[in-house]
């Protein structure tokens, strides 16, 4: 079984030591490299920004050497909540660590002054960069490419206003287009006084020798760019979802007031963006399907050559739900420039957006007023919201500074929890019904992607806890084993167990490919137990008002069956952590 290549870099001193350790290949890589890691570093008697607390990317055994390997996973102790939290990003991110040699990248201590860690394949370096403090995310990548050799190769990581100030709701971009965006990363990065992260990968790749992996590598291919499978990602993208959602009933609107808008759906939906909006396509390095749309802002309009400059823009479903439908901003310019100031401001989309529906909401039933906010926030007024998103990021008075924290934690300030719709943390798009409110309420990363809830709510299954709760654990399973193999999700139908399998034996990791059933779970238990370590308590989460008061195509949220799926899966959810094996 092959060795881990773990390099370890304590801020305080700019000290590096790269650490080779075989009885971590168990834990495959991705989720589960990064919740062993995690389980070495992390420090649950204190706080989330702790000097000590680590930063921990992942990378997987496959990474580089089959298409679509193309996650990290950033671990770290979330200023969210307190505990084990875990994010993922694409871009050129996982192709790099491979390139630099490394498997994962552990950051320790507090820098004493803003830097730039650079990591290659034979040097690091921490770099004193106050000249980026107060950068937002885009400007600050563009002088670092301008000092970083590398292009294919290199990947670079940074934050923006928002974490610079910790704010919970601070992403990492990475490589413009793609984010390592939930739970508070960003803050992460920002409490050790990181402005940015630089790998260059300089490192040869072996392939290897024979016929089996060519084949095999040239059959998954096949599937991923000459079957129908993945067409929907390349064609109108994510943003596909938002007439059949809106068409079930499921699609958040005005902070989540209404789950449908027929007379406003056509205006936003994937096929307008690509209509008005779309410039190209993108992929993250290693991925053949091309899923990243980049839309355009117009930024201004240079009379004298009657022509504009404009800004260019990624796109996918959930930040068009966010700052679009729950705001109701219904055209993609809308969209797109609030969009664009999300990004430079280094906020994750969707916490920013249902934090400023919540605030639209409140302000509307007097529960806070503009002597609060600075702001009349108004739905469908993008004005008053791109001020909304500067103040969220620089958190600079009493009331921003709350609703950095959360909507919850606003609401809990001011009142209006009963409408704040936070699962976790902020939700996701998909008012689809009740297992997937229960599945991100209490989901390990509070995110949509924890299991495949919301297509299980759309099969229009018996009301059955007990289903449903078995259902949740061995979807979760299943995409614990991919995303410890840093697969993107996209593919999870390509890459099976079966599949897995083969590709690790192709790599001669046949001890790896043995039991992938077996890791799966054991994974999933693992990393459970990192997150009830800091004090999560399953049992005790509740679940907003709103969420009961939605209506879909199946009629209203049944209140008592949601509350008992709370609790079947709260259960079901410690006795997995407790089966975990040392």
């Amino acid at each position: 079984m092959s060795a881990v290549t773990v390099l370890e870099i304590r801020l305080d001193t700019g000290k590096a030591r790269l650490r080779r350790l075989p009885e971590l290949r168990q834990h495959l890589g991705g989720s589960g490299l990064a919740a062993a890691l995690f389980g070495q570093y992390a420090l649950p008697s204190e706080p989330w920004d702790h000097p000590a607390q680590p930063v921990i990317f992942t990378i997987g055994p496959l990474t580089g050497f089959f298409p679509l390997m193309s996650k990290t996973v950033c671990a770290f102790v979330s200023p969210r909540h307190g505990g084990y939290a875990e994010s993922h990003a694409g871009g050129r991110s996982a192709l790099a660590l491979r390139f630099a040699g490394l498997d994962a990248l552990v950051l320790v201590g507090q820098s004493p002054r803003p830097c730039i860690v650079q990591v290659g394949a034979h040097d690091v370096a921490v770099e004193e960069a106050g000249y980026l403090w107060g950068m937002d995310a885009l400007a600050c990548a563009k002088r670092i490419r301008r000092r970083t050799a590398g292009s294919g190769h290199r990947s670079i990581w940074r934050i923006g206003l928002a974490g610079e100030r910790c704010s919970p709701m601070a992403c990492i971009n990475v490589d413009t287009y793609r984010h390592f965006g939930r739970l508070g990363c960003g803050a992460a990065l920002g409490a050790k006084r990181v402005k940015a992260i630089a790998v260059v990968g300089e490192e040869p790749l072996p392939l290897p020798e024979g016929k089996t992996y060519s084949a095999l590598f040239k059959d998954i291919f096949r599937q991923l760019t000459d079957t129908e499978m993945m067409h929907k990602y390349h064609n109108l993208g994510t943003p596909e979802n938002l007439e059949p959602l809106d068409a079930l009933k499921a699609l958040p609107w005005r902070n989540l007031q209404a789950t449908s808008n027929p007379a406003a759906i056509s205006q936003v939906s994937g096929q307008r963006f690509a209509d008005d909006a779309l410039l190209r396509n993108a992929a993250c390095a290693g991925c053949p399907v091309g899923c990243i749309h980049v839309g355009f802002v117009r930024e201004k309009f240079i009379p004298q050559d009657n022509r504009y400059l404009y800004r260019q823009v990624s796109y996918d479903y959930e930040p068009i739900f966010a700052l679009g439908t729950m705001l109701h901003l219904r055209t993609p310019a809308d969209i797109l420039t609030l969009l664009d100031d999300v990004e430079k401001a280094g906020l994750d989309a969707m916490s920013a957006g249902v934090a400023l529906a919540w605030a639209t909401e409140a302000l509307e039933r007097g529960v806070i007023s503009e002597t609060d906010t600075g702001l009349r926030l108004a739905f469908g007024d993008l004005a008053p919201y791109r001020d909304g998103v500067h103040r969220l990021a620089a958190a600079d008075t009493d009331f921003w500074r709350t609703l950095s924290r959360g909507a919850d934690a606003a609401a809990h300030a001011y009142g209006g929890a009963d409408f704040a719709c936070v699962l976790g943390q902020e939700m996701a798009g998909y008012a689809t019904g009740e297992t997937f409110f229960v599945a991100q309420a209490l989901g390990l990363r509070h995110s949509h992607l924890d299991t495949g809830a919301y297509s299980y709510d759309q099969s229009n299954p018996p009301q059955d806890t007990a289903a449903a709760v078995r259902f949740l654990l061995d979807d979760e399973a299943e995409r614990v084993l991919l995303t410890s193999m840093v697969a993107c999700l996209f593919a999870r139908k390509v890459y099976t167990q079966e599949r897995i399998a083969q590709c690790l034996e192709a790599l001669g990791q046949n001890e790896l490919a043995a039991d992938l059933p077996a890791t799966a779970r054991r994974l999933q238990a693992m990393r459970w137990v990192q997150r009830l370590a800091f004090g999560f308590d399953p049992l005790a989460v509740t679940i907003p008002r709103r969420f009961t008061e939605v209506t879909t195509w199946r009629g209203p949220i049944d209140a008592r069956y949601l509350e008992a799926l709370r609790q079947d899966y709260a259960q079901a959810i410690l006795r997995c952590a407790a089966e975990v094996h040392p």
